[in-house]
Order: structure tokens, then C-alpha cells, then sequence
């Protein structure tokens, strides 16, 4: 968008304040607000910050960083009051010197997206992020908002409102949603957006978890994009339908010719992302927390398969529509929306191109077996293995595995190894209300 139409735009929309926003290591969103008045030199001159008190970023004798403006992701925040709207950009981050920076997350999925335009490909993301509504109270144990089920129809409860309202605040920021649904668990709910670029799709999907979040603040709910708030029920994924494209448009996952019309590139493709399944969880699935939803028996992707329609495999195939070339895609269904998009379609991507450039070929597919049926020694016969039992045990494996350490860049991987090692070690000292029931009277 050149500098003329934009301001054109901001002029119509009222706009009043400017949030340059950026993401720290864990996925964090940062924002630097400034008045309109100062738009045109924020984008001559870029936005200087402090980043030395920021995840990730530089030591306090290095600390001056500089946002540029990425004007293409003007959006208006459609919560902010008329009398002080705000719009917001998100940045890219440079030194004092003028180059990239490399603890960027941003920046670095911006270097993989330069990777595959040399390529001529594009690699494309459709995710479907999955979060609970909750009444707001003094406990800190969460109550659902509604109690609702599995795409559950009322034509006029307070959920499917609040999601009508999420759709319209969404679609204004540029989001295509194509369904809003409630999901299967008391006051859970899955919005999905339009398939795009990662980078663009990463955007997206920052601004729906910040956007959900502050609608629904406005209900007086608390919505959280916690993989697994309340045990005994399903926890909340984001599925990642992926493909690649060539310049033209064609999906190149697709070949008529094969038993499931998948392409020597795609097998590939899925081939990679499985050798690396579970040094990739470290980063899909970074939460202490997510391993509470990764666990068999509540559809979540515990084993390291795929299949053109059991859900129970880690990479699901959806079954293919004659004349739908272009929906040809591999689903991963490991990943949840605690991950920070820019590091985990980064690492998503490295993992599928290493299969791709060194031709390995996947195991074959788990089509009509339920995986969570097999015994443990069925699973080895087979060849089955599973993803880590801990956010420790895959952190192990992401230290391991170079292709997917490397894939994030040195710097933000020790920050974020940092972070994730003290966020265990934390958990591992406290004591919790489990603990207290089964241990206090009886030890």
C-alpha cells in the first residue's frame, strides 16, 4: 500500500493512535503506541525502542533497536472506542546497524518465505486455533461460559453471539474466516481463517488470539488459547493444513496419478516433518501445559504417523474432492496456539524441507487402524513411536535434532531454550492442588 492510500485510509477510519506492534521469543505481542500525527515519521525513519527488557532480545549495553513498518498489515482495532481509535502495524526489527535482526521471530519466517520464493514456492498455512470462553470469578479454576457441544446450533445463546461478534471484528481486520464453530468441550469454540502465505497467516494468527481476547472482555468472559485448561475434557490444538505452491498457483502436493494423490514433493514433505516430530514439539506444542493435552483418548495426535483419515495419526491427509486440486494439503495436528506462529511454521518448514531435499519417503500410512487401540507392543511391532510425554523430554529432543535448531537461528533458539528451561523448572518446584489431595493426609 503506498504512503498516499494509506493515510487516505486512516483518514476515514477515525484513527487517532498508531500501535506498532512486534513479537517476543515465546509469541508475546509487543506494542510501541504513538499518536497519529506521527505515522509519516514513523515511517521515514522507522520507531526506536529499548529491547533489552524484551524475551529474546539484546543485553542492556546493546539494547537500542528500530522498527520498520510493514504498511501492508494496517488494520483498525475495531474494540477501541470512536474518540481514541486505534490502528495498528506490525513491525520488522533492525539493529542500530540497519540489519535484520536476528532474534526477530518475525524476521526469521520472513527469511524462510525469501528461501522458497528463490525456489519459486510458496508455502502455504490454513490453521484452525481452538480457546475457551470463561465466566469471570474469583476462583482460579475456570467455569465455562456456556454448555453447548460439538457444533451445536442455538439461534440465540450468548456464545454463538459472542462469536458472531469475534467473525465481524475479525473479517474487518482482514481476516477471511470461513467457520466459527463451538468445539466439543463446555465453552470451547474453533474459529478458521482462509489458508495464506505463513508469514501472512502468522499475522493472522496473532491478531485473532489478541482480538478474541479483548471482544470478549468486553462480554465480561475470559477467553484463553491454553492448550488444556480443564482436565478430563479436550484441550485446545491448532491444526495446520499445509502446502506448497508454485508462482503460478499450483498446488504441488497434487499428483492424479497416486494412490492418495499426493506428489513425490508432498510424501516428502510429510516424510521430514515426521523424522522431526518430536524436536518440532518443542516448538509446535511449548508449553508445560501442552502435554497435558498431548495424551491418548481426547483426539489428540499422540503417535507418530500419518493417514489419509484416521485422526489419530500426527499428520492426517483429508480425503481428496475431485476437481480440488488446490485443496490437496497435509494437516499436522500437533502444534497449539500457545506456540508463537512465527517460530512454529519456521521450524514446521525446515523440517518438511529437509525431507524434502535428502528424499526421504514416510512410513506407510495408518488408514484403518485406531492407533489409540493398539497395545504398546502392537505400536512397536508397527513401527509406531510418540511424541514426548513432557515440554523436558521435548526440549531434549529439539537440543538433538540441528535441522529444527536450526531453523529458528542461534539466537532465538537459546532464548527460547532459556525461557522454556525456566518455565519447567518452575513447574517442577511447585506443588500442586494434585499433589495436595493424594499426598497431605497420607504421607
Amino acid at each position: 500500500m503506498d504512503k498516499k492510500e494509506l493515510f487516505e485510509r486512516i483518514k476515514a477510519d477515525g484513527v487517532k493512535f498508531v500501535s506498532y506492534q512486534f513479537s517476543d521469543v515465546t509469541g508475546r505481542v509487543k506494542s510501541v503506541d504513538a499518536p497519529v500525527a506521527r505515522l509519516e515519521e514513523a515511517l521515514d525513519d522507522g520507531v526506536w525502542f529499548d529491547g533489552s527488557s524484551v524475551e529474546g532480545f539484546m543485553r542492556i549495553q546493546e539494547s537500542d533497536m528500530h522498527l520498520i513498518v510493514d504498511t501492508d498489515s494496517y488494520a483498525v482495532l475495531p474494540w477501541t472506542p470512536a474518540e481514541n481509535k486505534r490502528a495498528r502495524f506490525f513491525c520488522d526489527i533492525f539493529t542500530p546497524d540497519g540489519e535484520p535482526f536476528d532474534g526477530d521471530p518475525r524476521g526469521i519466517l520472513k527469511s524462510w518465505m525469501k528461501k522458497l520464493d528463490e525456489k519459486g514456492w510458496v508455502y502455504n498455512v490454513g490453521p484452525e486455533p481452538e480457546f475457551f470462553l470463561f465466566l469471570q470469578n474469583d476462583h482460579i479454576h475456570p467455569v465455562p461460559h456456556d454448555v453447548g457441544g460439538y457444533f451445536d446450533f442455538s439461534s440465540n445463546d450468548s456464545a454463538a453471539q459472542v462469536r458472531a461478534e469475534l467473525v465481524d471484528a475479525l473479517n474487518s481486520m482482514g481476516l477471511e474466516v470461513e467457520f466459527a464453530h463451538h468445539e466439543v468441550a463446555l465453552g470451547q469454540h474453533e474459529i478458521d481463517f482462509r489458508f495464506a502465505d505463513a508469514l501472512k497467516t502468522a499475522d493472522n494468527v496473532m491478531t485473532l488470539k489478541y482480538t478474541v481476547k479483548a471482544i470478549a472482555a468486553q462480554h465480561g468472559l475470559i477467553a484463553s488459547f491454553m492448550p488444556k485448561p480443564i482436565f478430563g475434557i479436550n484441550g485446545s490444538g491448532m491444526h495446520c493444513h499445509q502446502s506448497i505452491f508454485d508462482k503460478s498457483g499450483k498446488n504441488l502436493f497434487f499428483d492424479a496419478k497416486d494412490e492418495f494423490h499426493l506428489s513425490k514433493l508432498a510424501y516428502g514433505f510429510i516424510a521430514g516433518q515426521l523424522s522431526h516430530a518430536k524436536a518440532l514439539s518443542a516448538i509446535v506444542a511449548p508449553t508445560v501445559n501442552s502435554y497435558k493435552r498431548l495424551v491418548p483418548g481426547y483426539e489428540a495426535p499422540v503417535y507418530i504417523g500419518w493417514a489419509q483419515i484416521n485422526r489419530s495419526a500426527l499428520i492426517r491427509i483429508p480425503r481428496y474432492t475431485v476437481g480440488k486440486d488446490k485443496a490437496m494439503r497435509a494437516e499436522l495436528r500437533c502444534p497449539d496456539p500457545s506456540s508463537n506462529p512465527y517460530l512454529a511454521f519456521s521450524a514446521m518448514i525446515a523440517a518438511a524441507l529437509d525431507g524434502i531435499d535428502n528424499g526421504l519417503t514416510p512410513p506407510k500410512a495408518l488408514n484403518n487402524v485406531n492407533i489409540y487401540d493398539l497395545s504398546s507392543e502392537e505400536r512397536v511391532t508397527r513401527g509406531i513411536d510418540s511424541l514426548p510425554g513432557s515440554l523436558k523430554d521435548a526440549l531434549l529432543e529439539l537440543a538433538a535434532d540441528d535441522v529444527v535448531k536450526n531453523s529458528i537461528g542461534t539466537k532465538l533458539f537459546s532464548a527460547f531454550f532459556r525461557a522454556k528451561e525456566e518455565e519447567w523448572e518452575d513447574y517442577r518446584i511447585h506443588v500442586t492442588d494434585w499433589e495436595v489431595e493424594n499426598y497431605l493426609m497420607g504421607a
